[in-house]
């Protein structure tokens, strides 16, 4: 009895954990923001780097920026010419997004929003680049939101999608609770379904490295 009443207690513990990655809120989902942000540096950056076309003006997104660490990497690459638009279903997350970047803000080079993936604030062709890092779990219905990536992306504009390695992400605890775990050649044809050319990447030698998906429109 001691061991079931010791598994739930572990369960409701990663439960949570889940929820507050999906979907931080209040203080427990600062912390996870500020973990993410030094967790995940290396893959966002790498997400960035892969999207931002150096040494041209663009305007482009963090989708599901969560810490908000990817919103300085964009910042950096567009230049001052530039323009980033931040996207969180998290209102805890965009009020810290908001006080860190204020003078971003107040300058016309950041732009936050409330929206999800599969509803994006953008007219047709806006962006000239996108990414979204460490989000696609928790989205259900995958297909929808790539039409909607697709759209919201010009013709010269870059998609970068940042996930884990499946099968590492499948051994750790929380993923149990509400994660959605695709095999990545899956995700692969989901964004060749809308049109676009996909380069598969990862970013490092190691096999259980995260992926980058970077689709652009094809030729």
């Amino acid at each position: 009895m001691f061991y079931g009443r010791l598994m739930g207690v572990r369960d409701t513990v990663m439960a949570g954990i889940a929820q507050q990655l999906g979907h931080p809120r209040g203080l427990r989902g600062r912390l996870v923001g500020a973990a993410l942000n030094r967790g995940n540096r290396r893959f966002v950056r790498a997400a960035a780097q892969a999207m931002v076309q150096p040494g041209e003006a663009s305007v482009v997104a963090d989708i599901g920026f969560g810490g908000g660490v990817g919103l300085k990497f964009l910042l950096a690459g567009v230049g001052p010419s530039g323009r980033v638009h931040g996207v969180e279903v998290s209102e805890t997350m965009i009020n810290q997004a908001a006080g860190r970047y204020r003078r971003d803000i107040a300058a016309g080079r950041l732009s936050l929003h409330s929206a999800t993936m599969t509803q994006l604030p953008f007219a047709d062709g806006e962006l000239d680049g996108a990414m979204t890092v460490n989000t696609i779990y928790f989205v259900a219905d995958l297909d929808t939101a790539f039409r909607e990536l697709a759209r919201v992306m010009n013709g010269r504009g870059r998609l970068v999608i940042g996930l884990a390695d499946p099968e590492v992400m499948a051994k750790l605890p929380f993923t149990g609770h509400g994660f959605q775990l695709r095999p990545v050649p899956d995700v692969i044809d989901g964004l060749r379904s809308t049109g676009l050319a996909v380069e598969h990447r990862q970013i490092s030698a190691d096999p259980n490295a995260p992926h980058l998906l970077i689709a652009h429109a094809a030729p």
